[in-house]
């Protein structure tokens, strides 16, 4: 019988420090995940050195729960794996230099890993049975990526954006109504209660590439509370953020969907901060059943940042044995892995 491997994950890319332990990449033993999101409240987004600071002063107790939750002992663990980028390079440094020290010091392999791959890899968590091929939507307030996911290590970058970030741009319209940080949730629960009564633009999703843009859609929603302030127009932001949600959202599904079919796949993942959007997996969920496909996503504490994503990758990534060697902090990291 094939021998257990344990891997410690360390998270701190952004504003979330988080420490996992995970067996064979799937099995959860522990995720404790320490949030800023109070900290950054106050100032509308996160504020990179405060960010890096408080990991620093979070991270050696954020481990010692993680071994505690999972009644285990350093010297369980068979590989580590830590957030080398993309991020916030400070905040990076905090977790790639406490793995590496944990690694080094016990005598351990070390992985750095792509936070982007993290994030595909919280489906296998969730989703025991899912294999690759598939296609793989990656977004979050950072990142908006469309991936071909060939193999477990084997990635194809298709898409991204020009611009704003999916998640950004929910964070800026919910800023510009006053709806406070993060915005993402809190749009997406008044879009409930609302109706899609207005003609936000769908930007990029009828252009021959798998590219986003979600500048000018933040820019129309600002356009057009102006001409309402202006005009002395009411409206409900309700209806709002429901016209917004849904300009959003018919972009991310059309252009996974047209990528989807064009690759002849029949399988689609959804994953990062927005994945926990509820109007997206609906979304999501109604394409699909037309389509005849299926669509994954993690549960949603998994879509946040956090340690057990980063600690499933290293682990696909270590059994492959195709992985970058490299293990500095790198803020602008690509998707590619090579030997």
């Amino acid at each position: 019988m094939e021998e257990k491997m344990i891997t410690l994950g360390i998270e701190s890319s952004c504003d979330e420090t988080s420490v996992a332990l995970v067996k064979d990449g799937k099995e959860i033993l522990s995720n404790v995940i320490a949030s800023q999101i109070d900290t950054h409240k106050k100032f509308g987004g996160v504020v990179p050195e405060i960010a890096s600071r408080q990991h620093i002063e979070v991270i050696s107790q954020v481990i010692k729960e993680a071994f505690e939750e999972a009644g285990l002992e350093f010297e369980d663990v068979d590989l580590v794996a830590a957030t080398r980028g993309p991020g916030l390079i400070g905040a990076l440094l905090v977790g790639l230099s406490a793995g590496k020290t944990f690694a080094y010091s016990l005598n351990k392999p070390f992985i750095g890993v792509n936070h982007i791959i993290g994030h595909v890899c919280a489906n296998y968590i969730t989703n025991k049975d899912l294999k690759p091929p598939f296609i793989g939507l990656i977004v979050s307030g950072g990142h908006t990526y469309l991936i071909h996911v060939k193999d477990y290590v084997d990635f194809e970058l298709i898409g991204t954006t020009v611009d704003d970030a999916a998640g950004e741009a929910f964070d800026k319209v919910a800023r510009v109504l006053g709806l406070g940080y993060p915005g993402g949730p809190i749009i997406d629960k008044l879009a409930r209660e609302g109706k899609d009564i207005y003609d936000f633009p769908r930007v990029m999703l009828k252009e021959d590439n798998y590219n986003f843009s979600f500048s000018g859609l933040k820019t129309a929603v600002i356009n057009f509370l102006h001409h309402c302030d202006q005009k002395n127009i009411s409206y409900k932001n309700e209806d709002l953020a429901a016209s917004f949600q849904k300009a959003v959202t018919d972009v991310l599904v059309g252009k996974s969907f047209r990528l989807l079919k064009e690759k002849k796949l029949n399988k689609i993942i959804i994953a990062g901060g927005v994945a926990a959007n509820q109007g997206l997996r609906d979304a999501m969920e109604e394409r699909a059943k037309e389509e005849n496909v299926k669509v994954f996503y993690p549960e949603r504490i998994l879509c946040t940042d956090n340690g057990a994503m980063i600690a499933s990758a290293g682990y696909f990534l270590y059994k492959s044995g195709n992985y970058d060697k490299n293990t500095f902090a790198d803020p602008n990291l690509g998707l590619t892995y090579k030997k």
